[in-house]
């Protein structure tokens, strides 16, 4: 089940990336595209669950975890993704997006006091050096100007933000509301702080009616944003924050190859350098290593 789950948000955050092109493209202002991606999505979770009969009422104390969950992970910190991706490509944005591995490390060091293990540094840096190898693979951006550094530091705050979700949304899995009612109130709570944001900035919530851009909205809303966060958030209950986010960092291999096909994005040798590295990297954090002798096993499960 882990590696179907693992699989599904890698391959639809991957394709994901793409999307949020087709969104920036559009000339329509990052909030606003953010909020009818949540809008949307917030609608279609909420039906299911009223359909099915398994909304379920949310204790009042747990309303602001919430809310902050939502300005982590379903608003501010893709305001920040979109306004970077209308300056770099997108499968460049998604390389620095890879980088939430070292982020969840750190935060659940910080906030649970959970020392990340030899092997989680050892595979997150290969994986960091993979993305480095990589982005470097992309070609130069020179001709962007000084606009890409701002892109950069964007995509790197909207990583922060995401990580700090991920910290919130583990602390709401112990809570008495299960994961999609957590999610759908979270997206909720992204949505209308979107909108607000969106009108007292004077903007039009009138979504451009043309086909890339209603086509990438509906990917977003559904299987990028309902299905994606789901299966994730489930990830992360299941095994961490830390090690859930290996999906951000097999997704940059999906996107950069849509980014070939779909935007004109060149592979290089550095390219296929750096997609090895990040499967040496999901090797040594996940692989099962052999216990060498039974007494050592039965040692570190006996209670002292």
């Amino acid at each position: 089940m882990i590696a179907v789950l693992f699989a599904s948000v890698a391959v639809l955050w991957g394709l994901s990336w793409f999307a949020i092109h087709l969104q920036v493209s559009g000339h329509v202002p990052p909030v606003v595209a953010v909020f009818w991606r949540f809008a949307v999505s917030t609608i279609v979770l909420m039906g299911g669950l009223v359909v099915t009969r398994r909304l379920r009422r949310a204790p009042p104390g747990v309303w602001p975890w919430i809310a902050l969950m939502g300005a982590c992970l379903f608003s501010v910190n893709f305001i920040a993704v979109y306004g970077s991706e209308a300056i770099l490509p997108s499968g460049f944005v998604s390389v620095i997006f890879s980088m939430v591995t070292v982020f969840n490390a750190l935060n659940q060091w910080i906030f649970f006091r959970i020392r990340p293990t030899p092997r989680t540094l050892i595979g997150a840096l290969a994986a960091v050096a993979g993305v480095g190898l990589m982005a470097a693979g992309q070609g130069s951006l020179a001709g962007a100007g000084g606009s890409v550094g701002a892109g950069i530091v964007l995509a790197l705050c909207g990583t922060l933000l995401f990580s700090l979700g991920n910290i919130i949304s583990r602390r709401l899995a112990a809570s008495a509301l299960d994961l999609p009612n957590i999610t759908v109130r979270g997206m909720a709570a992204g949505a209308a702080l979107l909108g607000v944001v969106s009108l007292a900035r004077g903007y039009s919530l009138m979504p451009p009616l043309t086909l890339p851009w209603l086509g990438g909205l509906a990917y977003l809303g559904i299987p990028g944003s309902v299905v994606a966060f789901l299966a994730y958030l489930e990830l992360i209950r299941r095994l961490g924050a830390d090690r859930a986010a290996y999906t951000t960092v097999i997704s940059p291999v999906i996107a950069l190859f849509v980014s070939s096909v779909m935007e004109g994005a060149q592979w290089h040798l550095l390219t296929l350098l750096g997609v090895g590295a990040i499967l040496l990297g999901n090797i040594i954090v996940f692989a099962r290593l052999p216990q060498r002798r039974a007494g050592v096993a039965a040692r570190t499960t006996t209670p002292a």
